[in-house]
């Protein structure tokens, strides 16, 4: 008799979690109360990417003369028609995801899945009724939602989230972010493409703290180019509506910003609300989190919790790989998650890509380390595509020469950062990767160079006077 397997939550965990089980001979329910694939897909990753390719386009078109392409009269653009491009490739990757759910024989229940017992799930469904579903083992995928903030509370209009940003139906004049990270800046240079003047106010002494510290001020130089205003080691006493209907935001130092629009990107909540645990005795951590072994097991025998929802690495291609790690061994497989390579990216203009060690957390974690770098403006690729921002770096271990981190900035730096994660996930070293022939005219070849240069051989780097 197959294994009966229920996953609650269909994001980029739950789905890749039921698929694999299905391949493995489970029987699979899959319980979802909003749509198939997530945060990531419809409030996240993809349509925010849509936007960012918007914005690029419409970047790209104002350039056109650097490309010898003239274009007589105004340029303009539709937000609504961008807006209808983003709606459309969700509606696309969603119906592609309930397509292989169908495809893979796993029943999907449209509802709020509440564990029952330790191995029975109740479904409230959509039309109100309700179903309990048995099953062998269960895995938590219930992610997590922007954290609403006391003190900046979600209004929806003049104080909102990521998600209502992504259904602005104007852009507003002025803007005010909260944070500077991974989200406040990918949304900074988006709107700012599109004409709205941006404030950032960020407490961290850097944009993207979790970045590399070199990497973090090369992307500031591009905000202060691109005329976004940043505050960093800054934080907000408190934010008002004025009596014009604007929104007042005075900071610690006094300092009051006036904007027409306030977006707050600083923290993720999970979604563990309703689902029971403490009635089936599942034990959180003090931020809320489900916690988890490198089994991704809770410590409920036969019940597991992945992605953002156990408060790790929020990221959803790591949501992808605890999902396949649970169900493997809820099916009886030995498996452990292994985090030290992780590649992640950062969708600004231009982009980031990293996995890996900083510098500095190398030098914290002692030790010796070597350091290569090379910019964008010394390879032909760069020039020819008129996208010459940007650099390459690799941390090396200067007694063993593996690679304990690499960081990119700038075009495709998203992809190229992958030659890093496969090199360290496969325990090769800087010489390896260096000695690796690449493709010319590529931008890979910043990462060849970078790797020569951690030992002083860098062909296109000149001499040090």
């Amino acid at each position: 008799m197959s294994k009966r397997i229920v996953v609650i939550g269909a994001g980029p965990g739950g789905y890749v979690a039921a698929i694999r089980a299905a391949q493995l001979g489970a029987e699979v329910t899959v319980v979802e109360d909003q749509e198939v694939g997530g945060t990531c897909l419809n409030w996240g990753c993809i349509p925010t990417k849509a936007l960012v390719y918007s914005a690029e386009a419409l970047a790209m078109v104002r350039h056109a003369k650097d490309y010898g392409v003239e274009i007589s009269g105004d340029i303009t653009f539709s937000l609504q028609a961008m807006m209808d491009r983003k709606n459309k490739i969700v509606a696309t990757q969603v119906k592609g995801i309930r397509s292989l759910l169908k495809s893979s024989k796993i029943r999907l229940m449209e509802g709020k899945g509440s564990l029952e017992d330790e191995r029975t799930v109740r479904v409230k469904l959509r039309d109100g009724s309700e179903e309990k579903v048995s099953a062998d083992c269960i895995i938590l995928a219930t992610g997590s939602r922007p954290a609403n903030i006391p003190m900046f509370p979600f209004d929806g209009k003049r104080i909102i989230s990521s998600d209502e940003a992504l259904l602005l139906q104007q852009v507003p004049k002025t803007l005010l972010i909260i944070g500077a990270g991974v989200v406040g800046c990918e949304f900074a240079f988006i709107l700012n493409a599109l004409g709205a003047e941006v404030t950032m106010v960020e407490m961290m002494p850097h944009a993207v703290s979790l970045a590399d510290e070199e990497i973090s001020i090369l992307l500031e130089r591009e905000l202060k180019k691109s005329k976004i205003k940043l505050h960093c080691n800054q934080k907000i006493q408190s934010v008002k509506e004025g009596a014009d209907g604007k929104m007042v935001a005075t900071l610690e130092s006094g300092e009051k910003l006036v904007s027409d629009q306030v977006l707050v990107s600083i923290g993720r909540a999970f979604n563990t609300e309703g689902l029971n645990l403490d009635g089936v005795g599942v034990a959180c951590g003090p931020r809320g989190e489900i916690k988890v072994n490198d089994r991704m097991e809770t410590n409920v025998t036969g019940i597991y919790a992945i992605g953002d929802v156990v408060g790790g690495i929020m990221l959803a291609h790591v949501a992808s790989t605890e999902g396949i790690t649970a169900i493997e061994n809820a099916m009886g497989m030995d498996r452990a998650m292994d985090y030290r390579v992780v590649p992640s990216a950062i969708f600004t203009m231009p982009e980031i890509g990293m996995v890996g060690l900083t510098e500095q957390q190398a030098r914290e974690q002692g030790y010796e380390v070597r350091i290569g770098s090379f910019p964008y403006r010394g390879l032909g690729k760069s020039h020819a595509m008129g996208k010459i921002t940007g650099m390459a770096k690799i941390i090396a271990d200067a007694k063993t020469d593996r690679i304990l981190g690499m960081h990119v900035m700038g075009a495709h730096a998203s992809d190229l950062v992958h030659e890093g994660a496969v090199m360290m996930k496969m325990g090769g070293t800087v010489r390896d990767l260096g000695e690796t022939i690449h493709s010319h005219p590529t931008l890979s070849e910043a990462v060849m160079e970078a790797a020569h240069d951690v030992h002083g051989v860098s062909i296109h780097l000149p001499k040090e006077k």
